[in-house]
């Protein structure tokens, strides 16, 4: 790793991240850059890149949410500081794969690099997972009852990584590959998730 590459990031892009969501702020990037980086031991890429891609794949997050992964390309090719690291080549690369990395996206990852950050984001913990999904609803949907917190998080989970959700992953031999089908058993029992529901959910709030 380039030491002042990552003196940069850890003082400039990061704490970008503490004004944003409960469930995206600085514990969501660290994650996502360990992930990232423990892929990247085992895959012929340049680790400078991937720590880079990584800690910029959320930062679009400051221009709203449904067009983030636009914007954190965006923030990334416009970033002057990266030239002194990269090559335009390069950093092309780091934006495609930032600007892929949703989950929601409509087309495969183009590169590998794009591949490392869309499976590291979607590092799977069932009670993490849960849990980040109810900070979500109740930073963006603080009127909302208990109850509809439940089922918007169900409702949630189903469609993202139920069995016919739309997640994806990339690496078919990873971890998270075991722990999605641990997820989707409990997402199949309503019992079970309202049971992690119940734990996460602050308590008093109707």
């Amino acid at each position: 790793m380039n030491s002042e590459l990552q003196a940069y990031i850890e003082a400039e892009i990061l704490p970008r991240y503490d004004h944003f969501d409960a469930a995206h702020q600085r514990p969501h990037v660290l994650m996502v850059i360990r992930e990232s980086m423990e892929l990247a031991t085992q895959l012929p890429v340049n680790p400078d890149m991937v720590f880079c891609i990584a800690a910029y794949h959320d930062v679009g997050l400051s221009e709203g949410r449904d067009t983030h992964h636009v914007a954190s390309a965006r923030i990334i090719r416009s970033d002057q500081r990266l030239r002194q690291w990269f090559s335009e080549q390069q950093i092309e690369v780091m934006a495609d794969a930032a600007e892929d990395h949703r989950a929601s996206a409509r087309h495969a990852p183009r590169t590998i690099y794009g591949r490392i950050v869309a499976e590291a984001d979607r590092y799977i913990q069932a009670d993490e997972i849960i849990r980040r999904t109810i900070q979500f609803g109740l930073d963006h949907y603080p009127e909302l009852p208990r109850e509809q917190h439940f089922q918007r998080t169900l409702q949630h989970l189903r469609e993202k990584y139920g069995r016919t959700g739309y997640l994806r992953l990339w690496f078919p031999h990873s971890p998270n590959a075991e722990r999605l089908q641990q997820l989707r058993q409990i997402i199949d029992d309503e019992t079970q998730v309202r049971e992690f529901f119940d734990k996460f959910f602050p308590q008093g709030k109707d």
